[in-house]
């Protein structure tokens, strides 16, 4: 959320405390707060900083890039790391992805995704009456309105629907946490889910849906959920019987964080649209990319050959050496392979110390990207009552001396509205002594938060 301050400065403030003091510095897994406090960024911000704070090799890849140019129009002029940086990307897809055009921030990039699909389109035949999108609940693309539209995070979403596209439909996230009938498993879950998206493009008109959009492993909205074996190809199998577009939205999970790539491959269902971001600059430039298939290729040539879009800061010459940086050295050292190995542990860790607390309905996640739910009574999934704050608590606390340690708090995993949860996605550079800090901070976090939510009750003592 943004608030106003007493200076003239909008900020972003997501503990609702304009208190906090300013940051002074970063190196590695660490903040430097003016005040003198020593914060552990378990969450890379919003996962991204994908290799740590202050890396040199980046800062001289930045400079290096504003000795050369540091701005030319993309409209104008290519640049040779935005070139260089679509080749790493195409090739990180296996080829699979055959062109990358790259854009400002995640809510850019879906803004443009939304066009390039109805100009897919368009440019087959100009008398195309594609122009619905389906996205799903508790999903979350981005702040901008065409993003907004599409995601379903409502405490972010709900005061400006009057203002957002009416093109957008929602059906059901694969979320069998919060989804999954009694006694229904798996594979009647997927099938359930695949026949409400086929009834969706029934009752809009098949031939009126551009695209369908989803998270591979949903981060904010729903606390890390991943797609369950078999979802993603049903859902491919449903777009392709209609000839929409599938578009995985992999801002935050992709690039990496899940212990491989792209989040895609751990099933081997690729999409025609992907979207890429946090992890791509790991915050050492604002970008993100968008990469598309050689269908869509093939359907814009028909209509001239270009993409209708342009911004004033695509393909920023800086951005995109930060960037080609950046995946140079998660190559070379490796870091998606310690993603995946420390992501175990860290899981594992997780689930030891904190999986009989009384509260913790739910520990789940892959890679670098866990998610911890709370339950008032988990054995009817009732969740605390939203004036307790819960999750913000646990986060402010959090940031507090004598806790020092990042949490990424969000709500409405339940509903839209209710229900607590935090997000961990620490660097890819961690090492097991690094994982061993980050739960013992968020133990004394979470107890002593609960110790003063209930003040008169004693100690659970669920280690």
């Amino acid at each position: 959320m943004v608030f106003i301050s007493e200076p003239a400065y909008l900020y972003k403030n997501v503990v609702h405390d304009s208190s906090i003091s300013p940051v002074k510095s970063a190196k590695g897994m660490y903040i430097y707060l003016e005040n003198g406090q020593k914060i552990l960024d378990a969450t890379g911000g919003a996962a991204v900083s994908a290799i740590g704070h202050g890396v040199d090799r980046v800062k001289q890849a930045i400079i290096s890039q504003l000795d050369q140019v540091e701005y030319c129009h993309p409209g104008f002029f290519p640049n040779a790391p935005a070139i260089q940086l679509a080749d790493i990307l195409v090739e990180s897809t296996g080829g699979k992805l055959s062109r990358a055009c790259i854009l400002g921030s995640g809510s850019e990039a879906v803004e443009a995704a939304m066009k390039i699909c109805q100009q897919y389109f368009a440019d087959k035949s100009p008398d195309s009456r594609r122009t619905n999108f389906i996205s799903r609940n508790g999903s979350w693309h981005g702040c901008t309105l065409g993003a907004l539209a599409l995601g379903d995070f409502k405490p972010r979403k709900t005061r400006f629907e009057s203002i957002l596209p009416t093109n957008v439909h929602h059906v059901s996230a694969c979320d069998p946490y919060h989804g999954l009938r009694d006694k229904e498993d798996l594979e009647a879950y997927v099938a359930r889910l695949k026949q409400e998206l086929d009834d969706e493009f029934q009752r809009l008109g098949p031939e009126t849906v551009c695209a369908f959009f989803l998270e591979p492993m949903v981060g904010t909205a729903l606390g890390c959920v991943a797609a369950v074996p078999g979802y993603l190809r049903a859902m491919r199998e449903v777009c392709d019987r209609y000839g929409a577009l599938l578009v995985f939205d992999e801002i935050m999970c992709g690039m990496g964080r899940t212990g491989i790539m792209h989040a895609w491959q751990e099933e081997g269902v690729v999409p025609d649209v992907q979207l890429v971001g946090k992890g791509l600059a790991a915050g050492y430039g604002t970008i993100s990319g968008l990469l598309v298939n050689d269908r869509v290729v093939t359907g814009l040539k028909q209509g001239g050959g270009y993409f209708v879009h342009g911004q004033t800061y695509q393909s920023h010459p800086l951005g995109c050496a930060a960037a080609v940086e950046v995946q140079n050295i998660i190559k070379e050292h490796n870091l998606v392979e310690n993603c995946r190995l420390m992501g175990d542990y860290l899981g594992k860790q997780l689930k030891l110390r904190l999986g009989f607390h009384p509260h913790i309905w739910d520990i789940r996640g892959r890679g670098l990207f866990w998610a911890v739910e709370f339950m008032a009574d988990k054995a009817t999934k009732t969740p605390f009552d939203s004036k307790i704050g819960l999750s913000k608590r646990l986060q402010t606390r959090g940031l507090e001396k004598g806790y020092d340690m990042c949490l990424f708090a969000a709500t409405g995993a339940l509903d839209g509205w209710n229900g607590d949860h935090f997000l961990l996605a620490p660097p890819y550079i961690v090492e097991k002594q690094d994982v061993d800090e980050i739960v013992t901070r968020l133990i004394k976090i979470i107890d002593d938060v609960f110790a003063e939510v209930f003040a008169d009750s004693p100690s659970d003592g669920h280690r």
